[in-house]
């Protein structure tokens, strides 16, 4: 966290940082999604010296919810679904269907 920031956002840093750690994100990725969202937080309040434009124009973090977070309509896709769970080691998954890797997942 930068020098100087609120207890509010220290809190929300934490707080992202741990909930990526859940969702099975390694550490150092973990903590790059905790601070970039809390940057952009901090530029959409003027609290940050500089900002992109993206920053103050763009959806809030808050707002958007994750829609950018699956492929369409029915979700990810056997494949991605299958590579997220080789990624994370998961065992027994080629034997597993579409649903099945979803429970695994937590998808």
């Amino acid at each position: 966290m930068p020098r100087g920031s609120s207890p509010k956002r220290e809190r929300q840093y934490e707080h992202i940082k741990e909930s990526a750690e859940q969702r099975g994100e390694s550490t150092k990725r973990a903590k790059e999604i905790a601070s970039r969202t809390v940057n952009k937080e901090r530029a959409r309040t003027v609290e940050s010296k500089t900002a992109s434009r993206t920053s103050t124009q763009d959806k809030p973090s808050s707002q958007r919810g994750g829609q950018r977070s699956h492929g369409g309509s029915q979700g990810l896709t056997y494949d991605q679904l299958y590579k997220e769970a080789k990624r994370r080691n998961i065992e027994g998954r080629s034997s597993m269907n579409k649903a099945q890797l979803k429970e695994k997942l937590g998808k």
